[in-house]
């Protein structure tokens, strides 16, 4: 066992430039995908191989660090054997991933401004005026909705990997969206946790404005229950991974707010006004 170290060396020697070959390529071509949901999945290639890249570059300097100093042979005994119950570990794949261990890891969010493809919010007013107020008096704590209307639609259900209390719509949705990252990322999905749903409350600094959380059409969302930075233009790598299947089902992602807010998922107006023309708010 003690050849492993440098087993790991020739073979990340390996994968680094193809990997780096493969990103140069998606980097060249991105701009000729057509389509939102061809652009999203553009991004996540990129973003991961981008990261691959440099957890392996990390990782080889690592491993060439360890193997300089295993020495070659031990004075009265025989040869330096590496602790077993670590490569063990290793080997069966339940030791330290790395690659895994990325989804929380923060990144700069590349296009911020343009993330949620002509999305829109819908916004307190607008959601006011179609939907009436969930509660009458507002304060900045979040409190129990009053509207009877909105009540009837507010359900608490176990949705993929999180639990909710959100608009039966929203939940129905949300739905859809876990189910297709757990088919295309059930890593990502089992690392997935929320820092809240339904809030009625003001939005923090106004007089009177709702929160779109108040009416059970947002979700905050982490990874690995590592809470990400309020406004300062980066997110954790799988929240960008996650914000193009949100995108397809019609959720504005808060990235793309003026004040960053990228754990926020909430439905935008167009998905809104869909669900108001079906009758199903």
């Amino acid at each position: 066992m003690r050849y492993v170290p440098a087993i790991i060396v020739a073979i990340a020697l390996l994968l680094v430039p193809v990997i780096w070959v493969l990103l140069s390529y998606l980097l060249q071509n991105q701009e000729s995908f057509e389509g939102s949901a061809v652009d999203s999945g553009a991004r996540i290639e990129i973003e991961v191989l981008r990261q691959q890249v440099e957890d392996l570059q990390e990782r080889l300097a690592q491993v060439q660090t360890e193997v300089a100093q295993i020495p070659r042979g031990i004075s009265g005994g025989g040869p330096f054997e590496p602790n077993q119950d670590e490569e063990d570990a290793i080997l069966r794949g339940n030791g330290p991933n790395a690659i895994l261990d990325s989804y929380a890891q923060v990144v700069l969010i590349a296009n911020r401004t343009d993330v949620n493809n002509g999305l829109e919010v819908a916004g307190p007013d607008y959601l006011e005026a179609k939907l009436g107020r969930p509660r009458e008096v507002l304060t900045d704590t979040c409190e129990a909705m009053t509207n009877e209307a909105l009540k009837a639609k507010l359900v608490l259900e176990e949705v993929g990997p999180i639990r909710v209390r959100m608009l039966q719509p929203a939940v129905d949705s949300l739905r859809r969206v876990f189910a297709n990252v757990e088919r295309a990322d059930p890593d990502l999905y089992a690392r997935i946790n929320t820092s809240g749903s339904l809030c009625v409350r003001r939005i923090r600094g106004t007089v009177d404005r709702l929160s779109t959380h108040s009416y059970g059409l947002a979700v905050d969302l982490n990874i690995d229950g590592q809470l990400d930075m309020f406004t300062d233009g980066k997110t954790q790598l799988g929240l960008t991974i996650l914000a193009g299947f949100f995108n397809q089902e019609g959720w504005v992602w808060g990235a793309g707010f003026n004040r960053e807010d990228s754990m926020h998922f909430e439905i935008s107006r167009k998905q809104l006004d869909e669900w108001l023309a079906n009758g199903e708010l």
